[in-house]
């Protein structure tokens, strides 16, 4: 005791031994040492804190009961760290191993490993050969350390492992030299799978006929795998002559298998076999999936079957899955082009109910039905509903904008949509540009409809038909004959020119007083075998009657009148039985026509200035009573005669006017035009 006694230490003190029990006295102060023990570690037994076992007896009590907590602790993290990392994560799997197993898993080395050391050695060595060029290698030599040291099992795990298909080719012909090997479907499914993946169907062929050879029945795994590398591949002749094989001899094959066939498919709008698949999965009671349902919708709206997919659409709703956007989109679409306007509807309100954002082809869908039923405060509606949910617009929806404006009469605001989408650069299509020449022609803006179909040619966009037809239509609302005839003469290399362009072509040349050329230009369409209408016969009767063209006016009539669409007319009924009039023959053959309102007097008026330019008196005379028997004839006889004057033809007007002294019904103004100008120019 002497010997510690020191200054460093109060001569007060009494060292005393500890005792056997001491009461601990609690420590008030939150400080705690930063310094801790590793918690993946085993306790040594010497803490007297651990925690007390559950039950007061444990079944299978351990030295140390924080060794399960460690285990257990360190199990978890393993999970977590394999659903982190995917499903191929280099990380072992906690699992129960009797005495002998826990003794060959620690002679593999595998603690923390996913495989053996011995595996994982094979499986390296086989991928370094991936560097090195084909058949610079000897794979015995290679693998000549693992001979009688690797089980089948381990030989089927190196070669899933491999990344390469000549890898994989190699060192499954090593394989077959073991003595270990026996043929397997396991191990030839492998091989398909890996020659699937790089497109390599021919050895893939060849395996699964070695694989016949050899004894092995495949089973549902190995043909899906033929299956989908077919379908992978575009090759679907063959995969859908080895489906037929496999139905042929019963094999049932899994949901993904079909679906990647539907999908293949599909994508090669192969849809009648879509269909046919699906029915054949529907026969089978496999249960199809989100997937499967969107595929078999698509194609069967692809072939029009639009009540067959909303069937299925129901199907899919009462099994619980939720349709996407994608869906909705396509089946209203479908609805829209089939003019069903309250079922397009109510699937899109059906889309919203359950808080599904339209996309932009949506949307596109439902401007063209709010077009279509001239109901453009709905489709301004949805425009504003766009921009509240950010749909990216695109082009197309600016042209329906552009279009629904025009409808409106909001010029400048289409003005303004158009030059936003010059601005954002969506302008890549004709249809936007011929959407705003079309609002420049009808607000009469001839000028800018020009400038727009310039701007479209002068982007290199290559025109359609219907732009030759509105570029044609500017230059006519110009006035600009020798452009207008170019764009007429590119309009007819597209095909057989429309009936309103050819309308069109005979008006300018009428308003400038071109009737050669006008002549021409009706022998040309006929011979063209245009298509005519009401409008385009009455302008080719103009030109012939105006001409005094009777023959070339005799044939045309008796032609149109074989023409289904127009024999039927009004207008073509009077021309026809006009030209058939000779010494009362009409009324023999069908009594008072005029005053039945059976004839048309427009066509009356025109037969009857043929029949002027003629010469024809008797059918002049005769042509003019039907007119005059019609209602308004007497007005339409008199402005006759003011635009023959007007026309410069005195004679024909004279003899006409006289024809209407004679009946009494000529206008006094009329009189006094015509005898004026038949004194200056005589």
């Amino acid at each position: 005791m002497e010997s510690l006694q020191s200054s460093f230490l109060p001569p007060t003190l009494e060292l005393q031994g500890c005792p056997l029990k001491t009461r601990r006295v609690p420590q008030f102060t939150g400080i705690r040492c930063g310094v801790s023990a590793d918690p993946w570690t085993l306790s040594d037994g010497s803490n007297l804190d651990k925690p007390k076992p559950r039950s007061k007896r444990a079944k299978n009590p351990l030295s140390d009961d924080n060794a399960r907590r460690i285990i257990k602790g360190k199990s978890r993290y393993l999970s977590s760290l394999r659903r982190n990392q995917g499903p191929r994560a280099q990380t072992p799997r906690w699992v129960r191993r009797s005495p002998e197993q826990m003794v060959q898993y620690l002679m593999d080395d595998r603690n923390g490993h996913l495989y053996g050391k011995h595996v994982s050695a094979a499986i390296q060595a086989v991928r370094s050969l991936s560097q090195k060029q084909e058949g610079s290698y000897d794979m015995r030599k290679v693998m000549s350390s693992f001979v009688a040291k690797l089980t089948f099992r381990e030989m089927c795990v190196v070669l899933k492992e491999q990344r390469g298909w000549r890898q994989v080719r190699d060192f499954f012909a090593w394989m077959k030299l073991q003595l270990c090997y026996r043929p397997s479907a396991i191990a030839y499914t492998i091989v398909l799978r890996a020659y699937g993946q790089v497109g390599k169907i021919t050895l893939a062929e060849e395996t699964f006929l070695e694989m016949l050879d050899a004894g092995c029945q495949p089973d549902e795994i190995a043909c899906g795998t033929m299956l989908c590398t077919y379908a992978r591949w575009g090759r679907h002749h063959p995969m859908l002559s080895f489906y037929s094989a496999l139905q042929q001899r019963g094999v049932l094959l899994s949901l993904s298998v079909f679906n990647f066939m539907l999908s293949s498919l599909h994508k090669k709008s192969l849809h009648q076999h879509v269909i046919l698949i699906y029915n054949h999965m529907a026969a089978q009671k496999v249960v199809p999936n989100h997937f499967t349902f969107t595929l078999v919708i698509s194609s069967l709206l692809k072939l029009g079957l639009l009540l067959d997919a909303f069937s299925i659409f129901d199907t899919m709703k009462k099994l619980g899955f939720a349709p996407e956007e994608v869906t909705y989109s396509l089946l209203i679409s479908s609805y829209v082009k089939a003019a069903n306007s309250d079922q397009a509807l109510r699937l899109y309100q059906d889309m919203r109910s359950l808080d599904i954002i339209p996309s932009n082809f949506t949307c596109a869908s439902l401007l063209t039905l709010y077009y279509k039923n001239r109901d453009y405060s709905k489709a301004l509606s949805l425009f504003s509903e766009m921009e509240r949910y950010k749909i990216q617009v695109d082009e197309v929806i600016y042209g329906l904008l552009v279009r629904i404006y025009g409808k409106l009469g909001l010029y400048d605001d289409a003005e303004k949509t158009f030059e936003e989408a010059q601005r954002l650069g969506l302008l890549r299509d004709e249809k936007t540009y011929n959407a705003m020449a079309q609002v420049y022609l009808s607000a009469k803006m001839y000028t800018k409809a020009l400038h727009t179909m310039e701007m479209m040619r002068s982007q290199n966009i290559r025109l359609s038909r219907f732009a030759y037809i509105i570029l044609f239509k500017c230059y006519v609302m110009k006035d600009d004959l020798e452009s207008a005839e170019l764009a007429f003469q590119s309009l007819s290399s597209t095909g057989i020119p429309d009936t309103r362009s050819c309308s069109d072509m005979l008006y300018i040349y009428c308003r400038q007083n071109l009737f050669d050329k006008a002549k021409n230009f009706t022998l040309q369409i006929r011979k063209d075998n245009v298509v005519f209408d009401e409008e385009l016969c009455w302008k080719v009767m103009k030109v012939y009657s105006k001409e005094g063209m009777r023959v070339e006016a005799e044939q045309f009539i008796e032609e149109i009148s074989q023409s289904e669409p127009l024999k039927n007319t009004k207008f073509v009924r009077t021309l026809y039985i006009t030209s058939l009039s000779e010494h009362g023959k009409v009324e023999k053959e069908t009594g008072s026509l005029a005053t039945s309102g059976v004839l048309d007097p427009n066509a009356l008026e025109l037969m009857l200035c043929l029949y002027l330019a003629c010469g024809d008196d008797i059918k002049t005379g005769y042509t003019l009573d039907l007119l005059l028997e019609a209602s308004d004839g007497v007005f339409l006889a008199n402005r006759l005669v003011g635009k023959i004057i007007h026309g410069g033809d005195a004679f024909r007007a004279e003899i006409l006017l006289g024809l209407l002294i004679k009946r009494d019904v000529a206008g006094k103004k009329y009189v006094c035009r015509c005898g004026r100008f038949c004194r200056l120019w005589c």
